[in-house]
């Protein structure tokens, strides 16, 4: 019988630096079997380092046909401080994928709104990509991202190539700029005013704080959009992944397992819309 506790090994390949406090990993797999890490967009990992324990990450890239994937972490605590230390080909440990996917099957020739603040983007990134790889699959997409300072911003780089998208816009913001910033002020909220696309016809992704989702979906919900048309990432409720510990346990749902993606009217129902 498989144990499920019992991570793959993957090396990291590079680490790419996004802001003062948060890297990306790109990560490859040891060993040559990778078919048993086949994972969707929207899906997470639990990463492991001995000595430090294990936490959840959601994957920040697109499947990738080497088997290779990408995760964006903060330094937040012993293990993502440990982390941030290692170097290229060190080794750790990776068991997944966990949980349900972004809806795939719902958004094909729908327009698409992406909402992210801070770190948020990370977990959205793997469906950005996805969008953009098949993007005649998919109508006008605009994508709202805010973060605290110009530096805080991820895959600065990445989103030049967003905005140069057919058929794509993206706003960004900052609640604090500094000299070199010459773009809008203030919470994603504000930005919200300059959508275009058709609440009846879109499809809405959020992710970031508690406090900006929730507020952002009432604000959104003003303009029209629908409860079972916005779904928010609720991965930062997610400990052991398996649905063990009972850490995400809601109203008969594990957020590990039933989620980490949940539409608007869904989080009400499990009382965690707030």
């Amino acid at each position: 019988m498989k144990n499920q506790y019992l991570p793959l090994r993957f090396v990291i390949e590079k680490k790419v630096d996004e802001t003062p406090d948060a890297k990306t990993f790109i990560l490859r797999p040891h060993d040559k079997d990778v078919s048993k890490l086949r994972y969707k967009p929207g899906q997470f990992l639990i990463l492991s380092l001995p000595g430090y324990g294990e936490a959840p990450f959601t994957f920040a890239s697109c499947p990738d046909k080497d088997g290779k994937l990408q995760i964006s972490v903060r330094k937040v605590g012993a293990l993502t401080n440990a982390l941030h230390e290692l170097k290229e080909k060190d080794v750790i440990g990776v068991r997944g994928p966990y949980g349900n996917t972004f809806p795939l099957d719902r958004i094909k020739h729908k327009d698409l709104l992406f909402i992210a603040g801070g770190c948020g983007i990370a977990p959205l990134r793997s469906l950005i990509q996805h969008v953009f790889k098949n993007r005649k699959d998919y109508d006008e997409v605009e994508i709202i991202y805010g973060c605290r300072m110009p530096r805080d911003r991820f895959y600065k780089q990445e989103i030049k190539t967003w905005q140069n998208n057919p058929g794509t816009k993206v706003y960004l913001t900052v609640d604090e700029p500094d000299a070199s910033w010459n773009g809008a002020c203030g919470v994603v909220c504000a930005l919200f005013p300059k959508i275009k696309l058709n609440p009846r016809t879109t499809m809405v992704f959020l992710c970031g704080p508690g406090v900006m989702i929730k507020f952002a979906i009432q604000d959104i919900l003003k303009l029209g959009f629908k409860e079972n048309s916005i779904y928010a990432s609720l991965e930062r409720y997610m400990k052991c992944g398996i649905g063990k510990c009972g850490h995400c346990y809601a109203k008969g749902k594990y957020v590990c397992l039933d989620g980490p993606n949940f539409s608007y009217a869904e989080m009400r129902e499990l009382g965690i819309d707030s």
